[in-house]
């Protein structure tokens, strides 16, 4: 039996309801076609989600990109001086 894949839109649609409160899990559920876990596992994911919408995400992001940037040249730094090295002993 193959598992149910669902759109990004339809968890969005169905989750919302949930958080909404207008109709019930169960009847969420029904209505849909998906089991009752699935809507309450949705339900945590986007409660968890909700906070990073509201966070300062670009600056976490510049900061991870910055730190990757310094890696980055560290590792070329790293090649050139083995490149060197190697051209040094191979007598080139």
């Amino acid at each position: 039996m193959k598992r149910a894949r669902y759109s990004a839109e339809f968890k969005a649609k169905v989750t919302l309801g949930a958080l909404v409160g207008d109709l019930t899990t169960s009847q969420l559920a029904a209505r849909h076609g998906v089991y009752l876990n699935q809507i309450t596992q949705w339900k945590a994911q986007a409660r968890i989600g909700m906070a990073e919408v509201f966070s300062r995400g670009p600056e976490k992001k510049s900061k991870s990109l910055e730190q990757e940037i310094k890696e980055l040249h560290a590792k070329t730094g790293q090649l050139t001086v083995e490149r060197d090295f190697l051209a040094k002993v191979s007598g080139r």
